[in-house]
């Protein structure tokens, strides 16, 4: 009798449940918070503007709503594209990311906003190009670093063929211009290379290089060098070109320890420019103070280390493009995540990148929550159910074969 109630206790749940427990908790409870923290404080910093502008308090909470629920259910459905076929298809991610980034360039398909040619005019939708190339190019290096894995790692020549995608995909964004994409992409990929095993002095010298060409750049456009001298002395002319950091940072000093309350900021009264999009953490700091900032990054820090430790289970299970696909996305979460909240505090220059879950933007927010879709996909995908093949002993799903799981 009690051996029969162990064993119903011990007795596995439905095959349904099975199905889907292995989805990581951890990391979808992080950015669910994330984004639930972000919708409360981009309607807080857009209100006003959206009052004054459209007549509608809430006009910018609308189109973030919409933009939330396209995202999750592309996120339901990434959940359910098995990797093997993300991997058949990494070639031809990279394609289309390209594609994308070559009809923003030409006159009467791209469409120019603020001075850069960053958006697809679809009818009535508009698509950035840059959101469409980040994870089709983190796709396309996660197969390369599978398909060419020995050569990446002992041979120049492995290395230096991914580079020279990068460069091409770099100067395409440069050309719109999209300067911060293209940092955010290169060096996405640079850490994809050092976790794929690339030796530390080959990793450290084209780092190097890519900083040095990255620098060079900045010096060389006007635009960029006068962001440059605004975040080096942004008190030295505050009321021009240091405007916007001097007021970011008026900010975060009214916030003190634990804000003035939410609403009750008054930089996002038109003193902050871009403060629903780039520098809705600036309001965050103002609003909530040192206490919500860093909450904000502990949640950041925390959701890149479990997608990494993600990626270390997937190693380990033998599932080599599951590894490189989430490494790829917790670096391009983490890095984007890193240079918005520095340009906010004024340790980097100023650059056009949305906080991901948090910043207003719908391109933004659909492609953060369909590479979130992706990691889940992922942890599901090595965490299968333990089988129980003709040699009878137990083997995870991961090390029999993922590559060829029939089931969606």
């Amino acid at each position: 009798m009690t051996a029969a109630l162990a064993m119903d206790r011990v007795a596995p749940p439905p095959a349904r449940w099975l199905a889907y427990r292995d989805h990581d908790p951890w990391i979808l409870g992080a950015a669910v918070v994330l984004a639930c923290l972000g919708v409360v404080m981009m309607t807080s910093a857009s209100i006003t503007l959206a009052d004054k502008n459209y007549g509608d308090p809430f006009y910018f909470l609308w189109r973030q709503l919409t933009a939330l629920g396209i995202g999750a259910a592309l996120a339901l459905w990434a959940m359910h594209v098995p990797l093997h076929f993300l991997q058949r298809m990494s070639s031809a991610f990279l394609l289309l990311g390209i594609l994308a980034l070559i009809l923003v360039l030409i006159p009467g398909i791209g469409r120019e906003v603020n001075g850069s040619l960053r958006w697809l005019q679809l009818g009535p939708l508009s698509l950035q190009a840059s959101e469409v190339a980040k994870p089709c190019v983190v796709l396309y290096l996660a197969g390369y670093l599978v398909r060419h894995s020995d050569q990446v790692r002992e041979k120049f020549i492995g290395f230096i063929k991914p580079i020279g995608v990068l460069t091409l995909i770099a100067g395409l964004l440069l050309l719109e211009p999209d300067y911060g994409a293209a940092a955010v992409l290169f060096a996405t990929c640079l850490g994809m290379l050092f976790l794929a095993g690339v030796s530390l002095p080959r990793f450290i010298s084209w780092g190097l290089v890519a900083l040095s060409a990255l620098a060079a750049l900045a010096l060389l456009a006007p635009y960029r060098l006068a962001r440059l001298m605004a975040f080096v002395d942004p008190w030295s002319d505050p009321y021009d070109s240091g405007f916007q950091l001097t007021q970011s940072l008026i900010a975060f000093g009214r916030g003190e320890l634990t804000g003035v309350g939410l609403g009750a900021g008054i930089q996002k009264l038109f003193y902050l420019p871009e403060v629903h999009t780039d520098f809705v953490f600036a309001v965050i700091g103002e609003e909530l103070g040192l206490a919500g900032t860093l909450t904000v990054i502990a949640l950041f820090l925390f959701l890149m280390w479990r997608i990494l430790l993600l990626g270390g289970e997937a190693l380990k299970a033998g599932a080599a493009f599951h590894a490189h696909a989430a490494n790829g996305v917790a670096l391009l979460l983490g890095l984007q995540a890193f240079i918005n909240i520095g340009v906010n505090i004024g340790v980097l220059p100023t650059k056009g990148l949305t906080l991901p879950f948090i910043s207003y933007g719908a391109n933004s927010m659909v492609i953060t929550c369909a590479m979130l879709g992706l990691v889940l996909r992922i942890a599901h995908e090595i965490r299968r159910p333990v089988h129980l093949p003709a040699t009878g002993r137990p083997v995870s799903a991961p090390a029999i074969k993922i590559a060829e799981d029939p089931t969606p």
